[in-house]
């Protein structure tokens, strides 16, 4: 029998969390709002925060939020243009933000973030089982891989200056355990080859 390994051999790109929120009005065939939620406890650009948003309620186009430009710079160079380009062009103007967590994962979980455009709320609630996501460098196409802490949520909202986008959570399969479009993605590193 092989001897466990102990350490995981992947470069660190980045550990943190990425929760997102994605609702659609015709079950996941198109989505009309998007929102791409990051807290970096590590990485080589530094600690911080960033949003990644299209929604009806922002107007036309994506808008990035962050207290940490690197940090937004960095995701976009690095992640997001692996997760959905719209977010990672790096044309698009960093606003200035202030992000905070309120509530617990027992029973809701919201994000708040304010900048002089107003407040942004993301919530999720009736949490699903969660499951640790395991997807190594190479994996999905992709050269960088990802471990992650899943916790699907049933419920969700986006809202902005207390008016809540349209759409709808819809449920599915992630790797054969039951999942959703709205997700807290807790305990999250990212890895690139050795």
């Amino acid at each position: 029998m092989a001897e466990p390994r102990m350490v995981d051999p992947h470069e660190v790109v980045m550990t943190g969390e990425n929760s997102f929120i994605r609702l659609s009005d015709d079950g996941g065939k198109t989505i009309g709002e998007r929102v791409s939620h990051w807290r970096v406890l590590w990485a080589p650009a530094g600690q911080g925060h960033a949003l990644f948003i299209e929604s009806s309620l922002t107007g036309k186009g994506p808008r990035v939020y962050s207290d940490n430009i690197g940090v937004a710079r960095f995701l976009q160079r690095r992640i997001e243009t692996l997760l959905h380009k719209p977010f990672a062009d790096e044309s698009l103007p960093v606003i200035d933000a202030e992000f905070a967590r309120t509530g617990n994962s027992l029973s809701t979980v919201e994000e708040r973030i304010v900048s002089d455009d107003g407040e942004i709320v993301m919530a999720w609630w009736d949490l699903m089982a969660p499951f640790i996501l395991t997807v190594p460098p190479g994996a999905l196409d992709r050269p960088i891989g990802v471990y992650s802490t899943f916790l699907p949520a049933r419920g969700a909202q986006l809202s902005l200056n207390g008016e809540a986008a349209g759409g709808k959570v819809f449920l599915g399969d992630r790797f054969g355990k039951p999942a959703s479009s709205c997700v807290l993605a807790w305990s999250e590193s990212w890895v690139g080859p050795a």
